[in-house]
């Protein structure tokens, strides 16, 4: 009966109704925290003993005095121990069924070196029944020695009766086996489609099996849609890595996969993770004439916008620069397939604005965050100010002058600290020095009072925000071979990080009443750790564990003792 008191109140009514409880001496809360060390993100009250929810939110915050008055008789109490507590995090990129499905599927992301990248392969053919594809794998040909992509030819004696399509761990690039080629009909005369391109053999012009971005659509195109049954299973396994991680919300730029899945485990009360969903841009006409408002849907499953894609990625050398790579001079990276016809992404940008919908940018390149920030000028020229939170998704390298082009337009730094060291590995030897200065410069976005919303890009990258508030804190690279920080005057501090992956998050959703911050009336989304990140050594950070996850009053997650 507490429940239906305070389901579907906003923040402000729950605020009041608390109020005049506590007032009146009522306990109502149905379930407590207390004697912990609490991160609020509240400017009002940054710091608290305790907290209690009734139903999906946040009822009181203060001394666990305080707290235990708010209690109701029979409510649950939990003994924090001093063990510390922050809002529940916001991954602000995910590829959230992808990630389900990579947890499902043979595992490439640390294999280093052919041997080990063939042998996975063939050991998951035998697994599976002969004629079903082998997908995802994440792979990253940077940790092979030498440093080479992998050819269909390496695969082929071990996938004869299975088709292969696996994907480089940013995914802008993937591996096809013949079987694979043959099936989409690509051989040695067929056409690079605009935004894309076909690896040949430099000897022979023939495919090797690597195709990039709107190239990867040729063999994507052929491969069989999965089953309700298998999209329910790769869902649950996302939800499950969440929880895990502390993660209570996501922003999941797939595009419309797993909608349908997710609308089922909504309906079904198995929803665990608050999920913020945009479509691609290249339903912007579909999505008008139904005339789909931004901000659909509840505090659970929401409709965001719009995503679009302006370039490739670094690893794959399709992110677009200015100047040419440095370890491949002949090639500046391209525009994807999204940018054709000339102007059509400003169309798009320009359509969105005027359905009253978001809109965020894939740029990863230099010239392509300039391109985009140039069409996002455009828009705000004709339409007038409003309040867009624009984004551009990863934002990674930028020229010096367009920081302050992100601040004068409001637009929001999508970033996933994690690449910043795990690409610091190899990134100067594909950009050079000079242009590292401004990659991942997180504290120069900061500097100018642009948002940073954090993310992981998973399952390009772990779904770990620990990891990326380490990431963000220490710029230390994976390989230890940069203890002090690659680009280490683009360190940030440790509360900025975190409200990177909260407050910075919720606020990329216009979500900033609801969650990004433990305070009354708030959504009751909580994360407990074993390790104060704020107290501990910058390099003890990613030891920490989550202990236990909170999402809408429900423990979601709690670390098996």
């Amino acid at each position: 009966m507490r429940k239906s008191r305070i389901a579907g109140l906003t923040a402000a009514a729950v605020a009041v109704l608390v109020f005049g409880a506590c007032r009146g001496g009522e306990g109502m809360a149905d379930r407590i925290l207390v004697n912990g060390k609490i991160w609020t993100g509240d400017a009002n009250r940054p710091a608290a003993e305790a907290v209690a929810f009734l139903g999906e939110r946040i009822v009181a915050v203060g001394t666990s005095a305080e707290v235990r008055r708010a209690a109701s008789s029979s409510a649950e109490t939990i003994d924090l121990a001093g063990r510390p507590a922050f809002p529940g995090f916001i991954d602000s990129h995910v590829h959230f069924m992808n990630g389900g499905y990579s947890r499902l599927a043979v595992q490439l992301r640390d294999a280093s070196s052919k041997e080990e990248f063939v042998a996975r392969i063939a050991a998951k053919a035998k697994a599976l029944p002969k004629g079903e594809w082998i997908q995802n794998g994440e792979w990253d040909h940077e940790l092979f020695r030498p440093v080479e992509l992998p050819r269909r030819d390496w695969i082929d004696p071990v996938t004869p009766d299975h088709p292969v399509c696996i994907n480089r761990l940013d995914g802008h690039m993937i591996l096809a086996n013949s079987l694979a080629l043959k099936i989409a009909g690509v051989t040695k005369s067929t056409p690079a489609p605009p935004g894309g391109e076909i690896v040949r053999d430099p000897a022979t012009g023939e495919p090797t099996g690597i195709l990039k971005d709107a190239a990867m659509d040729l063999v994507y195109a052929k491969i069989p849609p999965p089953t309700p049954d298998q999209d329910l299973r790769a869902a649950e396994a996302a939800l499950a890595c969440a929880a895990e991680k502390g993660v209570t919300s996501v922003h999941d730029v797939s595009g419309e996969v797993g909608i349908d899945t997710y609308q089922r485990l909504l309906r079904e009360g198995r929803l665990t993770t608050r999920i913020y969903f945009y479509f691609p841009i290249t339903n912007i006409d579909l999505v008008t004439r139904m005339k789909l408002q931004a901000g659909f849907g509840n505090d659970r499953l929401r409709f965001a916008g719009l995503k679009g894609f302006a370039d490739g990625s670094l690893g794959s050398s399709t992110a677009y620069f200015d100047e040419p790579y440095a370890d491949d001079p002949k090639t500046s990276g391209i525009l994807v397939g999204q940018m054709y016809p000339e102007g059509i992404m400003g169309k798009r940008i320009l359509e969105a604005d005027g359905a009253g919908l978001q809109v965020a940018i894939h740029a990863i390149g230099d010239r392509a965050n300039a391109v985009i920030l140039g069409e996002f000028e455009k828009v705000a020229a004709a339409r007038g100010p409003r309040d867009r939170r624009w984004r551009i998704e990863h934002a990674q390298h930028l020229r010096p002058a367009d920081f302050d082009r992100y601040a004068k337009l409001g637009v929001i730094a999508s970033v996933q600290p994690y690449h910043a060291i795990d690409d610091g590995r190899w990134a100067e030897r594909k950009i050079g020095p000079e242009r590292a200065k401004t990659t991942y410069a997180f504290r120069s976005f900061l500097d100018r009072g642009v948002v940073l919303a954090c993310g992981s890009d998973w399952p390009v990258a772990p779904m770990d925000p620990i990891w990326g508030i380490y990431a963000a804190v220490t710029r230390a690279t994976i390989d230890g071979q940069r203890p002090g920080g690659w680009v280490p005057e683009q360190k940030i501090s440790v509360e900025d990080a975190v409200r990177g992956f909260t407050r910075g998050g919720a606020f990329a959703e216009f979500a900033e009443r609801d969650k990004g911050t433990i305070a009354v009336g708030k959504l009751a989304d909580v994360v407990v750790l074993d390790t104060d990140l704020l107290a501990v050594s910058p390099e003890k950070i990613k030891e920490a564990k989550v202990v236990m996850t909170i999402c809408g009053g429900r423990i979601v997650y709690r670390r098996p003792e």
